[in-house]
């Protein structure tokens, strides 16, 4: 009997124990989360097939540059040779139209021809703008990974400042309990209000509803995290860098030249795809020469009969020719002309679009660099604050167990000092943000992205 309950007791402990050996856990750093959210998003790797895609095309258009070969044949059985007529005259009947039946009842030809391009200028141009389009399809890659490693770095920086306020609930609840436990002593032997005792199980409750909500918030968090880097939502994940680590090595410093951001680069290469459309259109004015040649096999047949021996009635005979053909385009109902307008007006427009949004972009970086003083003065000011709260708090509760202060005022004190930290962490995330967008406007946002 005792035997059987140790082996039961054995097992009961293994159990919790199992389960803890197959909990996996994985630590994360910014980087990493951003890098494997890269691979893994479907944006991303649309983008990527896109890419590849245009890859293809360029080798299609290429392909209108380089030599043709074909080869084709065709057999024939006339069940009624076609009739022509011939003038009389040549057999002594002049001005008599007569009907005869030209021709061999099987008919066999088989021809390989060659088309070389020597001149299209259409051609060409549409070459360049197929390799253009493949750039364009890259900066798209681009563009869609650098948005992607800025909402990901939101969200790292959201899940690790709510995991500190985690911790600073749970110091405050620890700090409370303290205080409660005190008040007790002091109001079972009849030197403490009973009301005090209340008030800090109601301040400690609001505690304990705290940290349930903000744990809530940290498990969505992180679980939308898990869902980004495809990690099953069973697997726990460590955040390992903190929120108080600098993204930017050093003060950035005011800019006005943006060409090399993302989106600039994009409009750069949309810009130029537009005017080398204008371009294709207007190349369909110049004339084209291509190098052709052909070479020919032709077998006729009066009877079926032995049609592939090669006899003095059953004769294969052999053509071919070389040539250059040229197009030389007159009048097209002005389609050309319309065509050229349109784009004209197309790259018109992208051209004020990128002239635009270089002014914005200048805008928009003062307002970063503005909001990243103001933010990084904000965490230095509350953090202050905070050091200013603790020692306030801590001041007010040895004098209330000293008797020189009252539990409404050490209550204010928590109160103050739950207000300081909440401010210092929503300054901290707010700082956070400034630096992913001074990142993303200055292009060093792609530092997240590789090692």
């Amino acid at each position: 009997m005792k035997s059987y309950l140790l082996t039961a007791a054995l097992v009961l402990f293994s159990v919790p124990l199992l389960f803890a050996q197959n909990e996996k856990t994985t630590r994360l750093s910014l980087r990493q989360c951003v890098q494997t959210s890269i691979e893994k998003n479907i944006n991303v790797q649309t983008a990527r097939i896109d890419e590849e895609k245009s890859k293809y095309k360029v080798s299609e258009t290429r392909s209108s540059l380089l030599p043709k070969v074909n080869v084709s044949g065709n057999f024939q059985d006339y069940l009624a040779l076609p009739t022509t007529m011939l003038p009389g005259i040549i057999i002594g009947q002049p001005g008599v139209d007569i009907p005869v039946q030209m021709g061999s009842n099987y008919t066999t030809a088989l021809a390989a021809s060659f088309n070389q391009v020597l001149f299209n200028q259409t051609a060409l141009t549409a070459l360049r703008l197929s390799k253009e389009a493949q750039k364009l399809n890259g900066l798209a890659v681009e563009k869609v990974s650098e948005e992607l490693a800025n909402e990901v770095s939101k969200l790292y920086f959201l899940a690790v400042t709510t995991s500190k306020q985690v911790s600073l609930v749970e110091e405050n609840i620890t700090r409370i309990q303290h205080l409660r436990d005190i008040t007790k002593v002091l109001v079972d032997n009849g030197m403490g209000k009973k009301v005090d005792y209340d008030r800090i199980n109601v301040n400690l409750e609001n505690l304990y509803t705290q940290l349930s909500n903000t744990q809530a918030g940290l498990e969505q968090q992180l679980n939308m995290i898990k869902y980004m880097l495809e990690i099953p939502l069973q697997e726990n994940i460590v955040l390992t860098d903190t929120a108080e680590m600098p993204l930017l090595n050093q003060t950035p410093q005011l800019m006005t030249d943006f060409s090399s951001h993302i989106d600039i680069q994009m409009l750069e290469s949309q810009k130029e795809i537009n005017l080398l459309n204008q371009k294709v259109v207007n190349s369909g004015y110049i004339p084209s020469l291509a190098f052709v040649g052909q070479y020919s096999y032709q077998g006729m047949r009066s009877e079926f009969k032995n049609y592939f021996q090669d006899s003095p009635e059953n004769k294969w005979f052999s053509s071919s020719y070389i040539g250059l053909n040229l197009s030389i385009p007159i009048f097209d109902g002005l389609e050309k002309h319309a065509k050229s307008k349109q784009a004209k007006l197309d790259y018109q427009k992208t051209t004020e679009t990128l002239d635009n949004t270089k002014e914005k972009f200048n805008v928009n970086y003062q307002i970063a660099m503005n909001n990243y003083k103001n933010n990084q003065s904000n965490v230095e000011r509350q953090k202050q604050n905070i050091e200013l709260a603790e020692s306030v708090y801590n001041e007010t509760a040895l004098k209330y167990r000293e008797g020189l202060a009252g539990m409404s005022d050490l209550l204010q004190d928590e109160m103050g000092l739950n207000n300081a930290q909440a401010a210092y962490l929503n300054a901290l995330y707010n700082f956070k943000e400034a630096e992913l967008k001074i990142m993303s406007l200055n292009g060093q946002i792609k530092n997240l992205m590789h090692n």
